[in-house]
């Protein structure tokens, strides 16, 4: 037990699950709904990418595609608690990110008619080596009213640290049942660095490709590969092969140099691009503060040179973000080091993002349902629109 732990129960580390009516079930079986990741039957685990592609891209990419960032279990229970048993065989353990944030999961919780709430962390042992279990009991919380309503519950997987198995906790003949399907079912998939795997977040919940998630009710898959997202033309072939609702790539930080940059940005734009005539895609330049990049100027340029013949050629569904400016109207408040954002810096992120991808999405949402109607439902539907003030 730490020093903090003896005077400060809040700090305290629990281990064991006091629950004598406690039941587990397998997160592979249904009703249990998995996005953003995998599971490998052939070795295992849970993964964000096919093992086989991530090699050929490189040995970075190859280790971290193991890594769990945005991956997400869904179901609704009207149980009081929820508790997790995981299974792990890899922990990022790092000065500058919280283990919450590395190796935690998240629990988020949404009634009818109301919107996701965060009912808290399932939070790992400092001396864990080989996965943990815990409990939340959020009723005994008020995090939501005392009543026995169903909830549909999220947990999100760990950023920075591999799971091989998973099984959750409920209590004795609560029920349970499947997730409604996401508003936005095909996946906002993320390309990009570190930060876009969510460095350095609190909690998985946090990073902004999550935000981004509850906020538009979208599914994600979150590619980010620290260190080691550089645009390869392997990489470019995989990601124009997803479905997907939009598009949107930074992986600024992780080129080694301008030049590098200039030889590979606009190659994976029209890999996708090729793909995907009409999807929006949006392209973003690194957030970090002016003093960890030499050349910021020259790689701000290159990014909007692709922008700009995008835009030239005609295409109307390309979009530009300047990530340098972002924590610079917050006086440089939004990164732990200068570098990886803190939860105030992806919460300036999410923000950013939303103004640009919320529009997109939700007009392409109400296209493809209208599309399925005919000339006659359509007019119908107009002619309710128009009236809804006349009373």
């Amino acid at each position: 037990m730490s020093e903090i732990q003896k005077y400060d129960e809040n700090f305290r580390e629990s281990s064991k699950i006091n629950k004598p009516d406690l039941r587990f079930y397998d997160a592979l079986q249904p009703p249990f709904s998995l996005h953003g990741v995998y599971y490998d039957e052939a070795d295992g685990r849970f993964r964000r990418m096919p093992g086989e592609i991530a090699e050929r891209v490189s040995p970075g990419v190859a280790h971290l595609h193991r890594n769990t960032a945005g991956g997400r279990l869904r179901f609704c229970s009207n149980g009081r608690y929820v508790a997790i048993r995981a299974e792990m065989d890899h922990i990022d353990r790092m000065a500058h990110f919280p283990l919450t944030g590395s190796a935690g999961f998240d629990l988020y919780g949404k009634r009818e008619g109301s919107e996701e709430e965060y009912l808290g962390t399932f939070v790992p042992p400092l001396d864990m080596t080989d996965g943990y279990e815990e409990c939340i009991a959020f009723w005994s919380r008020n995090s939501l009213p005392r009543t026995r309503d169903m909830v549909e519950f999220t947990l999100h997987f760990p950023l920075y640290s591999c799971v091989k198995r998973l099984w959750i906790g409920l209590p004795e003949g609560a029920e349970l049942l499947s997730a409604a399907p996401y508003r936005i079912e095909h996946p906002v998939v993320y390309y990009g660095s570190s930060i876009t795997q969510g460095g350095c977040a609190s909690h998985p919940g946090a990073a902004y490709p999550a935000i981004l998630s509850r906020r538009l009710g979208c599914d994600h898959i979150n590619l980010g590969f620290s260190g080691s997202a550089k645009g390869e033309e392997e990489m470019g072939h995989y990601l124009a092969g997803l479905q997907m609702s939009a598009f949107v790539y930074d992986y600024d930080h992780n080129a080694p140099t301008a030049e590098h940059l200039r030889l590979t940005h606009e190659r994976l734009f029209l890999q996708v691009r090729e793909k995907h005539p009409s999807l929006p895609i949006l392209m973003m330049t690194a957030v970090s503060l002016p003093r960890c990049f030499d050349d910021r100027a020259a790689r701000k340029e290159i990014i909007l040179d692709t922008y700009r013949r995008a835009v030239a050629r005609g295409d109307r569904n390309v979009y530009f973000l300047d990530g340098g400016e972002l924590f610079a109207r917050y006086g440089n408040e939004g990164t732990v080091e200068g570098c990886h954002p803190n939860d105030l810096g992806f919460f300036i992120m999410a923000n950013a993002v939303e103004k640009i991808l919320f529009l997109k999405l939700f007009f392409k949402q109400i296209y493809n349902r209208f599309a399925k109607f005919s000339g006659y439902e359509l007019l119908c539907f107009s002619f309710n629109i128009l009236t809804l003030g006349d009373g």
